[in-house]
């Protein structure tokens, strides 16, 4: 009988208690990146055209919201397999971690990916922030050059296969077969 109640008093107890308060962002190594001076895109945007929400990193370009395969605009990382692939990954990560992603989709598509300009919530353009920290290179084809004056001085030395892809010196992804 002892047993029974203590049983009953520890299933009330796990039934009334507060649930934990949510786990606070640990601040970035990286903080000291500044915000971009790129413009943020009006917020009249309809819902269709964006996408808010945590993000599952898969690579230094793309990015998961909400089950949706997301290219960073403008921007080109080494490949999980290329020299700084997985550094490239990482510091996305570090950058996404905590946050809350928005996604303003482009009216293209990257093999099954769609294409967007995502900011994290204080404003910051993940692919201006990528590019400034090294990680990627601006793919002016596609940005307009709008990201090479944050490029660092040896980012295009680092991520040779890269700038070689965009320049047509090595053969682009395969595309998948339907």
């Amino acid at each position: 009988v002892f047993a029974i109640l203590i049983c009953i008093g520890l299933l009330l107890a796990l039934a009334l208690r507060e649930p934990p308060p949510p786990a606070r962002p640990r601040p970035s190594s990286h903080a000291q990146i500044k915000p971009s001076s790129g413009t943020r895109p009006p917020l009249a945007q309809t819902t269709s055209s964006q996408i808010s929400g945590p993000c599952w990193v898969i690579d230094g370009d793309t990015i998961t919201i909400k089950g949706k395969n997301i290219r960073l605009f403008g921007i080109d990382a080494p490949e999980m397999d290329h020299p700084y692939g997985k550094n490239a990954k990482w510091q996305l990560c570090e950058l996404t971690k905590g946050e809350i992603v928005t996604a303003y989709f482009q009216d293209a598509q990257s093999y099954d990916r769609e294409v967007a300009t995502c900011f994290l919530s204080d404003g910051r353009d993940l692919s201006a922030e990528m590019v400034k920290a090294g990680f990627a290179i601006d793919w002016p084809k596609f940005s307009g050059g709008k990201y090479r004056h944050l490029e660092t001085p040896d980012a295009r030395k680092r991520m040779w296969r890269a700038d070689a892809r965009q320049r047509g010196k090595l053969p682009q992804k395969a595309k998948p077969l339907d």
